[in-house]
């Protein structure tokens, strides 16, 4: 299977960087001069890619539709999710200046779509990459649209199982499409860190074969810090200007000083990590001989000794003998004076 995939002449996979997404998604609250503040925030704060969700509120939800638990208790409960997602919309063409702004400063620019038109949308301006919410990585219909774009996928499969997991990467592969990651991810705003199941991630690569990640709406991020131990090759988290603003996502989100040492502490575990071997290194190569210890004579001895268990002692540095010669000095005999805490060398062994 499939070990890397390339986003915009990124490599993303094991033994690469972990890619970083901001996921500004709709804290734009629907206007795109924040919305490019966003960008910019986000490249300042480190992320490798800012990302932005595309949808039309009338080809999403029903006017009757009602709110998400999440989206009841952080905005107007009397306010339909209809009208919430409306006014959280930016016009069709708001999508080019955002990717144009992105090329610019030097960041990666994606979208989420929600409909087959979206896939449009986003083809037309050359989005490098597709990410899939979790509620639409079930829809075989959009799945198979965006494969067949052939560029690479990202998957949310939050509220998902197994079975659903390993379908959708199916329907994907079945388009000729192998450039799939996907993400473990839990479907509440901010969830909880006990329901993180960063474990599951395992499953899913080792169920699909594909490469995966981690997207976290926790609070902290612990849970992308272990991700990363776990073999995330990607994160993605929320983020915002500030998370005190009105709208659905603020208050799950990380603003520019929280992902600022989000970044900060996955490039630390990344260093972390190091390699699957194991041997010393030149540091402590350089602190071998003060820290290891020598057999020293543990009195003063006479010539022509007979060396037993008492005469010897361990000691730093590590200037002679190593501890594991110990056993093959007991039983032989001097060949000259040795004062205490002298270490032994086999010239002084008849």
């Amino acid at each position: 299977m499939r070990k890397t995939i390339n986003i915009a002449g990124r490599d993303i996979g094991p033994g690469e960087p972990v890619w970083v997404i901001a996921e500004a998604g709709v804290n734009h609250n629907g206007d795109v001069n924040l919305a490019i503040e966003l960008i910019h925030a986000a490249k300042e704060s480190g992320a490798d890619c800012v990302k932005f969700q595309t949808f039309r509120a009338e080809d999403l939800v029903s006017r009757s539709s009602p709110k998400a638990q999440y989206q009841l208790e952080t905005t107007d409960p009397g306010q339909s999710q209809f009208d919430m997602l409306k006014s959280l919309e930016l016009q069709m063409a708001d999508f080019a200046r955002l990717k144009e702004e992105c090329d610019k400063i030097g960041i990666c620019f994606l979208s989420t779509p929600y409909n087959v038109g979206d896939v449009d949308l986003l083809e037309s301006i050359g989005t490098p990459a597709y990410k899939i919410a979790s509620a639409m990585s079930v829809e075989p219909h959009l799945l198979r649209r965006v494969a067949n774009t052939g560029k690479p996928m990202l998957v949310s499969t939050g509220m998902c199982t197994l079975d659903e997991v390993q379908a959708s990467a199916a329907v994907i592969r079945q388009e000729g499409n192998n450039q799939i990651l996907l993400f473990q991810c839990t479907t509440d705003y901010p969830a909880r860190v006990e329901d993180s199941n960063l474990l599951a991630m395992r499953t899913i690569a080792e169920a699909t074969g594909t490469i995966v990640g981690y997207s976290d709406h926790s609070e902290g991020f612990t849970a992308s810090v272990a991700a990363i131990a776990l073999g995330a090759c990607a994160i993605e988290r929320h983020f915002t200007l500030d998370r005190g603003m009105a709208g659905p996502d603020h208050q799950a989100s990380s603003d520019p000083q929280q992902f600022r040492q989000l970044v900060q502490a996955i490039r630390e575990v990344e260093m972390a990590m190091g390699s699957s071997l194991k041997q010393p290194t030149a540091r402590e190569l350089a602190n071998k001989s003060a820290m290891r210890r020598s057999i020293v004579a543990a009195k003063p001895l006479a010539k022509g000794k007979l060396l037993i268990e008492a005469d010897l002692a361990f000691k730093r540095p590590l200037a002679g003998l190593p501890p594991e010669d110990y056993q093959a000095l007991i039983g032989r005999r001097l060949g000259r004076d040795v004062q205490e805490d002298q270490a032994f060398s086999w010239d002084m062994i008849e």
